[in-house]
């Protein structure tokens, strides 16, 4: 089956190629989109990967399976996309009427952003290596997706198409056009610096995704958020929670600040509406802004979650509202 279809597509049959590549589609845009941590730069790699199988499909040499010549037209069109792209550029403070407060950190991952669980149905991986050291379930959080971009471009590669996708060190020696010893190299730094990070934070795993947990404390913050409750957010709260927004650079770490941030916040008389979704397996709202016209969406929010608390809320720009199929504005109430 797969061989005639190959060559009708060699003959020019659009169809037969889309047949041949759409199996691989949602997993080759995840695989972009850990690589790059853009939704839209991994929408437009993808794009470019399958015109480039198109064009290239006469030179496909079938002692690889299909899925392997894929992942690595994919893989080496990110490595080039992180070499040759202009970051995203920042933003300075934009929240009108409220405080700016000095951030405990810079964020340099400015340009991440969130993936749309919806898209995520359906997607099937390879079998993890033998010796892969990454859970299944944490491969698209935000934390996670967070980490691979502080990786370099090579170590990054290695590590997902061995630990996350699953294919061998061999194959990936071929995708990369690299020896086996600079790819076991390569892993090993990779997995060395994520298991540094993950032990630095040292927090208890999420509740199961839309689990009677993840539910009740997802209740109590859309409760505490949508009231302008501050006194009500304390308790679900770790010690350690930080704020992002990217693509403004600042994060604030820490219970403190983060609830001054949002007292500020409620203080300009700001008072939201929040509507379910889920990003990156993650609990996510879309945010609209009360006014008396109307309520505009200003926002999307990710919760990072640790056992019965939320230990992180990741602010990202009210463009991505339509990748989760949400509305940019909601009728006044």
């Amino acid at each position: 089956m797969t061989a005639d279809l190959i060559s009708k597509a060699r003959a020019g049959d659009h169809g037969a190629f889309r047949e041949l590549t759409d199996p691989y589609r949602r997993a080759l845009q995840l695989h972009c989109y850990r690589m790059l941590g853009s939704y839209h730069d991994a929408e437009e790699i993808l794009q470019d990967t399958l015109l480039a199988a198109w064009r290239g499909l006469g030179g496909f040499e079938e002692r690889a399976s299909l899925g392997n010549w894929l992942y690595k037209i994919a893989t080496n069109r990110c490595l080039n996309a992180r070499r040759a792209a202009s970051r995203r550029p920042t933003k300075a403070w934009d929240i009108p009427g409220v405080e700016f407060l000095e951030p405990t950190r810079l964020e340099e991952e400015v340009w991440l952003d969130p993936f749309p669980d919806a898209l995520m149905g359906g997607v099937v991986s390879l079998p993890p290596a033998p010796d892969a050291r990454v859970e299944r379930t944490d491969t698209i959080s935000l934390a996670f997706v967070t980490g691979l971009q502080r990786l370099p471009p090579r170590q990054l590669a290695v590590l997902i198409l061995r630990d996350v996708v699953g294919f061998s060190a061999e194959e990936v020696a071929g995708m990369l056009d690299a020896s086996l010893d600079a790819v076991n190299s390569a892993l090993k730094r990779a997995r060395a610096t994520l298991q540094q990070r993950q032990a630095a934070g040292g927090h208890e795993p999420p509740p199961a995704a839309q689990s009677p947990a993840e539910t009740a404390i997802v209740t109590r913050f859309v409760e505490a958020w949508e009231r302008a409750d501050v006194d009500a957010l304390v308790s679900l709260l770790t010690d350690d929670v930080f704020m992002a927004m990217p693509p403004m650079p600042f994060e604030y770490h820490g219970r403190d600040i983060v609830l001054r941030l949002s007292a500020s916040i409620f203080g300009a008389g700001r008072r939201f509406d929040l509507v379910p979704s889920r990003a990156n397996g993650q609990p996510a709202f879309g945010v609209y802004l009360r006014t008396p016209a109307g309520r505009p969406g200003v926002g999307f929010y990710v919760l990072t979650m640790a056992g019965g608390r939320i230990r992180g809320m990741t602010r990202f720009e009210s463009f991505v509202l339509p990748w989760f199929g949400l509305p940019t504005s909601l009728p006044a109430l």
